[in-house]
């Protein structure tokens, strides 16, 4: 029953999936920033976000996975990941470089890609030595995503509309949902022996960071 967690955990937080899960909530807590009124409004920019960052890249790893270049999706072995991260990298520096000349994406949700971007470019870096987590790097970023939020975009709440009613959170509570998840993440990551603990810290920390990291280095692109 505890891997059928893991695994369930392991999927609906999978790191692809991390930029398209911080523009929901980002558009959550503020949607006129994209100057909409709603999640539902952006959908297109959405599927955009979901297409990019996380279906194709899956596509391309699937087909890696038929041709024999990987052993199987969970890449155990390092060096096996190598393919999926250039991939990858492509993709997300493309996704940067359409979201950094778009006027209509806020500024907030430019430093995310960007932290993205890095935390998995130092991943990769880090791969050709050690294993890293890449689950740890994504849930790192997500918790950086809404500290900043939180910290330096002045978001402290945000507004929930259902029908007649209107609820008013906390966007702290998401900050330590999100923490607890991290957690979560990590313990299914450990249950599937698919890493040792220095690779979820290393992981976590690597995804934190650059999400600060590229709150100095995006002021050079604008």
């Amino acid at each position: 029953m505890l891997r059928y967690l893991a695994y369930f955990f392991s999927i609906i937080f999978h790191p692809l999936l991390v930029l398209t899960y911080m523009l929901i909530i980002l558009l959550l807590v503020n949607p006129y920033m994209f100057g909409v009124n709603s999640v539902g409004a952006s959908m297109p920019l959405i599927l955009m976000i979901f297409l990019s960052t996380f279906f194709i890249p899956i596509v391309a790893i699937a087909m890696m996975k038929f041709l024999g270049l990987i052993s199987s999706f969970e890449m155990k072995d390092r060096y096996e990941r190598i393919g999926p991260y250039i991939i990858t990298g492509v993709l997300y520096m493309w996704i940067f470089r359409n979201v950094l000349e778009n006027p209509n994406i806020p500024y907030p949700y430019k430093v995310f890609v960007l932290g993205a971007t890095l935390g998995l470019f130092i991943a990769f870096f880090i791969n050709l030595f050690s294993k890293i987590s890449m689950h740890a790097v994504g849930m790192g970023g997500l918790v950086g995503m809404l500290v900043l939020t939180v910290s330096f975009y002045s978001y402290p709440s945000f507004i929930i509309t259902l029908d007649s009613y209107v609820f008013e959170m906390k966007t702290y509570w998401l900050l330590m949902i999100a923490i607890i998840l991290s957690g979560v993440v990590g313990t299914s990551r450990l249950l599937l022996n698919a890493h040792n603990i220095n690779d979820l810290y290393g992981g976590f920390f690597v995804g934190l960071g650059t999400q600060f990291l590229a709150l100095p280095i995006l002021k050079l692109f604008l």
